[in-house]
């Protein structure tokens, strides 16, 4: 059976449901890499790490930031895959050779040099940093929604990059036009 490309969600953000029951995915807002006939990949948006600090973990690898260079962003939770393992979540206007377009908006580069032109002032607009991410097989994530577990929406860079990690699972789930607390876990199978 041959699948329609536009039936995945490369490029779409995933909501949990309230009634997710892993607190790993607890009101998480997961930006989908890839979705294909051999899984999905994805990265969560809006779970920060607190301990970590992009211009600590700059320290940490030894690249030194230009002191006009704001680096004082968070560092996010991905998800529990390869948690040491890092994404530049970003805009298209920055491309290195490594770099995977996702869509017309958004990128993923997981390069150490990448980090390096960032903390020299050669970055994209907007990114984000992000350890680990989030895996489903074959056929995984397409029973999950049907289960019920997740919402889909359309990406918004707004929401993708807002300062404020607590506030864009509540953001995403308004631009449905009804208000969250109006969601349910109960699957609704005919």
């Amino acid at each position: 059976m041959t699948r329609n490309k536009n039936a995945y969600l490369t490029g779409k953000l995933l909501l949990a449901m309230p009634s997710m029951s892993d607190p790993r995915f607890h009101k998480a807002v997961i930006f989908i890499c890839v979705h294909d006939e051999q899984g999905a990949m994805g990265l969560v948006v809006n779970h920060d790490l607190p301990h970590l600090s992009f211009d600590g973990l700059l320290d940490q690898l030894g690249i030194a930031s230009d002191i006009h260079v704001n680096v004082s962003l968070p560092v996010m939770s991905g998800g529990p895959v390869e948690s040491a393992r890092g994404f530049m979540l970003h805009t298209n206007d920055f491309n290195q050779k490594d770099t995977i377009k996702i869509d017309e908006r958004f990128s993923v580069t997981g390069t150490l040099d990448a980090l390096a032109d960032v903390a020299a002032g050669k970055g994209p607009e907007n990114m984000l940093f992000i350890l680990g991410y989030a895996g489903w097989s074959a056929g995984q994530l397409d029973q999950e929604i049907q289960d019920n577990a997740w919402l889909v929406v359309d990406p918004d860079p707004e929401i993708i990059f807002a300062k404020d990690p607590e506030i864009k699972w509540e953001k995403a789930v308004s631009t449905l036009g009804f208000d969250p607390v109006m969601l349910s876990g109960d699957a609704g199978h005919a």
